[in-house]
């Protein structure tokens, strides 16, 4: 058995003084307490605190991370008990599917997966050999024992880890009964919801006048005029206010946007309503309604997030039998200086509103999201975000947005994830990285070493919470 070792100075520089430097700033943030603003755990999770099955229900099937590289090398998603659309039968047996992740671990090599998930082997469950074939049920075992444990419960690790807040995402027609759940339980966890209204302001989106008429009904507002519709948005909002959220969040193709006439609009909407639509009027629907949510936001103070330019579900055999995020979103192109200034003209210069703008499109850093973000008041900008939620992601984007943006026009980190226990190792390597980052301009005195100290705070726990309004 090879042993499995956390190094205390991973990520941190290879030269000495600047490791000195980093060790010593990751020293003050290391036990910050974790805001996590934006992500996809279960609300369930801590309505209920029930235990989490095994550990590959808890570590392997709701992890696209992990199931998509392993899919690459030809295992397939119902082998790792991947559940389908239609029902037909998946992988079962939650030992063959742990067999089948750690005859593969060696895929991970050199990736942030990798570097999550051996933080959690090590620290949550104390392993101290590495994962591969031959030691595959010596970590089924612990994993197991640990979560049969009152110690591994939901709630239990929420405090564990010491997380302060943290949000969930839901949908527009979510009843939000878990929200509910979690306050009328008593339990003292700050859980908090986030307004996704995608599957409602989307007419690509399949079945989109269905879930208006839906969404309009639960508002108690009429979906056959655009004044009705309106409102069944501020009604929900309210709804998800009182749930606890600060923010909205929008996956839209592009970050296009667009300030129709009531004439124009009103007439789109009954023809987005009515189908078919076209491309063209989609994106116009869509892009209206991201300055309507602008509005929206200046009057209820949630702060606006937009997550654009992905092909999602590019896997066309992979969505049609298993639906949506399975790993097979692909990063695109993205552009934002046009496709902003609809919105910026009316609302940029307004500090009532928080537009948090994210990209996969790592060419824009300093081409145009820092420039932007540098000049008007109502811009910040999200950390790296999915594929580059990563060591060298995280570099690059202080490399390129720094110099423009500075560091205060960015939120801090959140760790977006579905998977609970990557959340402290996602922050574990936010709060070294950005400490290496930092290291570095103050052994090349660009920066003093009180303001580094000041900053690893910020970047660590301040900026989330002031952007975020927690």
């Amino acid at each position: 058995m090879k042993p499995l070792k956390l190094h205390p100075d991973r990520l941190f520089p290879a030269e000495p003084r600047t490791r000195d430097i980093a060790r010593a700033l990751h020293a003050t943030v290391r036990d910050l307490p974790i805001v996590s603003p934006h992500g996809h755990t279960d609300p369930r999770w801590f309505a209920y605190d029930d235990p989490f099955a095994n550990p590959s229900e808890l570590l392997i099937v709701p992890d696209h991370y992990v199931f998509r590289m392993l899919m690459s090398q030809g295992v397939k998603l119902e082998e790792l008990g991947v559940p389908t659309k239609d029902g037909s039968p998946t992988e079962t047996d939650p030992r063959v599917i742990w067999h089948r992740f750690a005859a593969h671990y060696r895929l991970f090599r050199g990736t942030p997966s990798r570097m999550w998930l051996d933080w959690v082997f090590a620290e949550a469950f104390g392993i101290e050999v590495r994962l591969e074939a031959e030691t595959a049920d010596h970590y089924y075992d612990i994993i197991d024992a640990a979560l049969k444990t009152p110690g591994f419960r939901p709630r239990a690790l929420f405090e564990r880890y010491d997380i302060e807040v943290i949000a969930t995402t839901e949908g527009p027609l979510d009843p939000l009964d878990h929200h509910r759940a979690i306050r009328a339980s008593g339990w003292g966890g700050r859980v908090i919801t986030a307004y996704r209204p995608d599957p409602v302001m989307d007419p690509a989106v399949r079945g989109f006048a269905d879930n208006v008429r839906a969404f309009c009904a639960m508002a108690g507002e009429d979906a056959g005029s655009f004044a009705g519709y309106l409102r069944a948005h501020e009604r929900r909002r309210a709804d998800f206010c009182a749930a606890g959220a600060t923010s909205t969040d929008h996956g839209h193709p592009t970050a296009f946007t667009a300030h129709l006439g009531r004439t124009e609009i009103e007439a789109l909407y009954a023809s987005v309503m009515s189908g078919p639509v076209s491309d063209r009027d989609a994106e116009l629907f869509r892009g209206h309604m991201l300055v309507e949510m602008a509005r929206m936001s200046i009057e209820d103070g949630m702060v606006m997030q937009l997550h654009p330019g992905v092909h999602r579900s590019h896997n066309a055999a992979v969505l049609a039998r298993f639906g949506r995020d399975k790993g097979g979103d692909i990063p695109a192109a993205g552009e934002f200086v046009q496709a902003l200034k609809p919105l910026l003209d009316l609302y940029g210069n307004d500090p009532r509103l928080t537009l948090i703008l994210f990209t996969l499109d790592e060419d824009v850093y300093s081409r145009e999201l820092a420039p932007l973000a540098g000049h008007y008041p109502a811009l910040k900008l999200g950390p790296p975000w999915w594929f580059h939620d990563s060591p060298e992601g995280m570099r690059r984007f202080r490399e390129r947005a720094t110099e423009t943006a500075g560091f205060y026009n960015t939120v801090g980190f959140n760790d977006d994830t579905r998977a609970f226990l990557s959340i402290p190792a996602r922050h574990d390597m936010a709060r070294r990285m950005d400490c290496a980052w930092l290291a570095r301009l103050v052994a090349e005195h660009r920066l003093e070493e009180d303001e580094a100290f000041e900053l690893a705070r910020a970047l660590s726990y301040d900026l989330v919470k002031q952007a975020y309004k927690l």
